[in-house]
Parts: structure tokens; sequence; C-alpha cells
């Protein structure tokens, strides 16, 4: 899933409960496939900068239902791939084999038992980032890799201004905005090569740019009904969704009749990390005066 915006100030029980229903997973992913400009298959899009061998184990945390398994699958139908997720509700519908539930913060595995470890859009969902990537590393084979898709602070600006809008017209002269906006992901491509070079010797960062493209104000509504969780414990008192999500409408439906198109621009991408593989591996050998060790 890509360019899903978490908010700091969101409570965990909102977070638990937007993903406790694989409805809402569906609904993100499903617009994301059918208005992205120019198409792109994301998990494909990821891998592809991996640069697999397909003789890999690899633990997929925070696996949902299966996304990044399917395309795994159709390059290597032979590959070593454990599923890992704090709700069970999504691993009930994964197609693998290997599924587990378990937190990111703790993983129950030994020390260096995966060769890649993915971690994509779900580390801005957890209470400590920090200690989630030491698990990373602990459970990371030498020469392994860490692949964290995730988005931009700025991605998907046009929809944050309106719900800025629609959240101000609903709201009594003086509200304050600060809970509300600007958005801050915990783990953004702009903050997240920090947090994984705290861990790591190298991190790349990869950015895709696209931009959705809503001919209609039915789909681009439907996905910002997804944030309700999140959103609708921050509003001011007295505010209702309901009536934002009105407002909301009104706008999109005028933009729509003037450009003939609603276009929200998005950026999402993937940092790889590693301590002497991947991408670096060939570095640190000529570091080491040309050994492997």
């Amino acid at each position: 899933m890509d360019d899903l915006p978490v908010f700091i100030g969101a409570d965990s029980e909102a977070v638990q409960r937007q993903f406790a229903d694989p409805a809402y997973l569906q609904i993100m992913q499903e617009t994301h496939d059918q208005y992205t400009f120019p198409h792109v298959d994301f998990p494909d899009w990821v891998l592809d900068r991996c640069n697999l061998r397909g003789d890999e184990h690899i633990l997929d945390i925070g696996a949902g239902t299966g996304r990044y398994y399917t395309s795994l699958r159709a390059r290597f139908p032979t590959i070593a791939y454990t599923a890992l997720d704090n709700a069970q509700s999504m691993l009930i519908s994964h197609p693998a084999e290997q599924r587990i539930a378990g937190a990111a913060t703790s993983l129950p595995f030994p020390s260096g038992s995966f060769d890649v470890v993915m971690a994509n859009h779900m580390l801005y969902h957890l209470p400590d980032i920090y200690l989630a990537l030491s698990e990373m590393r602990r459970v990371l084979k030498p020469g392994g890799i860490v692949v964290a898709a995730t988005n931009s602070a700025s991605s998907m600006p046009q929809f944050v201004e309106l719900m800025r809008r629609g959240i101000l017209l609903m709201s009594k002269p003086g509200t304050s905005m600060t809970p509300l906006l600007p958005p801050h992901i915990s783990f953004s491509l702009e903050n997240g090569a920090q947090q994984m070079a705290q861990h790591f010797f190298a991190v790349v960062r990869h950015d895709l740019p696209g931009t959705l493209v809503f001919p209609d104000p039915v789909p681009a509504l439907r996905y910002l009904e997804t944030w309700r969780p999140l959103r609708e414990p921050l509003l001011p008192l007295g505010v209702k969704w309901d009536d934002i999500m009105l407002v909301i409408r009104d706008q999109i439906t005028r933009i729509i009749k003037h450009f003939g198109e609603l276009s929200v621009e998005k950026l999402s991408g993937v940092l790889i990390a590693t301590n002497d593989g991947g991408f670096i591996r060939d570095y640190r050998i000529r570091m080491n005066g040309g050994t492997k060790s």
C-alpha cells in the first residue's frame, strides 16, 4: 500500500481499528491501483530495487493480506517467505503458508534468521520505531537488507488542503488547527533514512512520484473515508465528520466541474538499508582490502 498518511496524535487504538478491517486496506490499495497516473505496480517497483536472487529467506513484517507475497511468488515460485502481522484479521486472508502473529518490536525469531526483512508502509504505525529497527537488524543475516517502503511527508497536499478547509468551515472562529494540520509522518522518506542510519552502515532512498486522477468525486470521497478512524478523534469539539465530508464533497464536485478532474500529487518510495550487503557489498569488500569479511 502506498501513500497512506498517518498522523502523530492519532491514538494507537484508532490505528488498530483502521487496520482491523481489511476493507479499509482494500479501498486504499484499489484507489492507488485504479487512479494513479502513470500506473506503476508499486510492490513490483519496490522489488525491482532489491536485486533479489530468489534464494533468500524473506521476513515480511506488517504483511497484511499478502500484497508483496503475490509479487514475490510471481518472480520466484519457491521463495522462502514468512509473513508476520500484529492483526490476526489480516493474516487470515494471507495466502502464504508461513503466517505468524507478532509484534515488530519483539520479533519471535532467532538472531540472523533472514536475508531480507521487509517493513513496508508500516513503521509509521509503531510507537517505538527505534526498537523495531533494532529487532530487524538482530534477525538479519550478514549481507542482508532491510526494505522499508513509505511516503513523503508532503504527499497528497490537495487532500490535506481539502480536509483543512472542511474543518475550518465547520469550526468556530479561533479554533486551533494545530492538532490536525500539517500532517507529520513519524517514518517518512525525509526522516526515515536518518532513523535507519542509526542501525545500518548504509541507506539508499528511491522515490516514485505520481498523481491520483479522479474524474468523479465518489472514489476520492471513498478514499478519504478511510482516514476516519485516525482523523475523527482529533476533530475540534462540536465538529462532525459527516458534516466535513459534505463540505469536501461539494469542493471536489466544483473542482471536477471546472477542471474535468481532481488531481492529487503523491510521493512514495522505498528506503533500503544494509551493513555489508546489497548495494554496498562491493564497497565494503574494497574497504576491507578485497576480502568479504
